[in-house]
């Protein structure tokens, strides 16, 4: 975001929300914006290529926190003795173009991109510097999106990196949108928390209100916002129990970013700021032996995808 546009939006602000909650909304903004500045000529983190790995399975937008409380709930093996200081790790990245910038790196990590797939849900794959790098790219947001949740279903996800996984013989990134919102838990309920044109909501709501933003500004409550990112990671994990019996080798569960709920003053992950809460992420190996119980039925679809529709689906999913 320019000033420029800071400028604008914080007249909106004003308008919209009136001067006690408009102005702190904008200063707020301002000081993610200069977190952001720092963090473009200072970040720390590991690359994901400093570690040992057939499989990645990148749960997007995950903290470590929220995997602790799924994993206190018992439901699932490979979070059996999860340690939230020995099972973690910092990330290179605070969101996610920053991160997919990072790793597909072709200068720095091109020895390792020609072997690997990356099978995604993220429409910021259009960031890759150089995608025919990579042994393979499968774009799946492009031909896997579900209109009625605005996301690629996890279910979509698993059924082509296992397929992918079976065909590529090298390492494979498979790339999840959750825990990253829209929160299933809440899309029927509350569609205007994950849609931002003008009107959706309310016409006296400003479109750039995310959730992130709504827990800021007081028009949400903390709990109900973290039961519903519990539940959108209890989505994805759901599909582990599938891809650890059909998928061969060692894999982990990491995150490409985490998001902040108030932490130094930043919520989500609105800019690439080094803040530990939008940095640290899980990391969970586990082995892998593909039995051969699940025949992956998604048919790769028509890859074009226009500006418009591009735009439609980042708004899906909060960038505003």
């Amino acid at each position: 975001m320019t000033f420029a546009d800071w400028v604008r939006e914080s007249r909106n602000r004003l308008r919209h929300d009136g001067l006690r909650t408009g102005s702190a909304a904008s200063a707020q903004e301002f000081w993610a914006g200069v977190l952001g500045k720092l963090g473009q000529v200072w970040n720390y983190g590991t690359p994901i290529w400093e570690h040992e790995w057939d499989v990645l399975l990148v749960f997007d937008a995950c903290r470590v926190d929220l995997m602790s409380e799924v994993a206190r709930s018992g439901d699932y093996d490979v979070l059996n003795g999860f340690d939230a200081k020995a099972d973690a790790m910092d990330s290179v990245a605070s969101r996610s173009p920053e991160w997919i910038a990072k790793t597909f790196d072709p200068e720095r990590w091109g020895d390792h991109l020609v072997e690997t797939a990356y099978v995604t849900a993220n429409p910021h794959s259009r960031d890759i510097p150089n995608p025919s790098a990579l042994a393979k790219l499968d774009e799946v947001w492009k031909y896997g999106w579900d209109t009625e949740w605005g996301v690629v279903p996890p279910e979509t996800m698993t059924d082509r990196t296992i397929s992918v996984a079976r065909e590529h013989d090298g390492p494979v990134i498979a790339h999840y949108m959750q825990p990253h919102l829209p929160f299933r838990s809440l899309v029927d309920e509350h569609p205007e928390w994950f849609k931002f044109e003008v009107g959706l909501d309310n016409p006296a709501k400003a479109p750039f209100k995310t959730l992130w933003r709504r827990l800021r500004d007081g028009d949400v409550d903390e709990e109900l916002v973290w039961d519903a990112y519990v539940d959108n990671l209890r989505w994805v994990m759901d599909e582990v129990t599938t891809l650890r019996s059909n998928l061969d080798g060692t894999c982990v569960i990491t995150a490409d970013h985490a998001n902040a709920m108030g932490e130094w003053w930043c919520y989500g992950h609105q800019s690439t700021a080094p803040v530990k809460a939008m940095k640290r992420v899980p990391w969970i190996p586990f082995e892998a032996t593909d039995e051969g119980n699940y025949e992956p039925s998604v048919t790769v679809g028509d890859d074009r995808v226009d500006d418009e529709k591009i735009q439609e689906r980042l708004r899906d999913l909060g960038y505003a």
